[in-house]
């Protein structure tokens, strides 16, 4: 392709869409994406530490720490300190499992709108290609972190 500044415009722009309709679907529980995406890590892979939510989100500590606090706060994380005192773990809480299913549904609703325009095939070939792509981008970024480390 000719013009990547346009592929990437695109692709940051779809991403920000995106998160809008995510946002504007979750906005009756007091929700947002940023939000929606550590709940959902949370509930697929159990506890996990703080570090560990920001490499899997790929989101900075700073806005990640935020993010726990108000879901603290709204009483659907619990954050407790491992034997290393530097490590937090954050799980979900028992109102946040039983709300979850309806957050869910929601969610899944508003992503079924933003798909039906596109056949089940063009759907798999959009997530093969998007997999194949985040695969290599964070192959990369590993590379990276490697050679900072080494």
């Amino acid at each position: 392709m000719q013009n990547t500044h346009m592929l990437f415009h695109s692709v940051h722009q779809l991403s920000r869409e995106l998160s809008k309709h995510l946002n504007d679907a979750l906005e009756p529980f007091g929700l947002y994406s940023s939000q929606w995406a550590v709940l959902f890590v949370l509930k697929q892979e159990g506890t996990l530490t703080q570090k560990e939510l920001c490499e899997y989100l790929a989101v900075e500590a700073p806005p990640m720490t935020r993010t726990i606090q108000r879901l603290s706060r709204q009483g659907l994380v619990e954050q407790h300190q491992g034997a290393d005192k530097r490590k937090k773990y954050i799980m979900l809480t028992e109102k946040a499992i039983g709300k979850f299913p309806e957050w869910e549904a929601v969610v899944m609703e508003a992503n079924h709108t933003l798909l039906k325009s596109f056949g089940s095939q063009s759907q798999e070939e959009l997530q093969a290609l998007l997999t194949e792509w985040l695969g290599m981008i964070k192959q990369e970024s590993r590379g990276k972190g490697r050679g900072k480390q080494q």
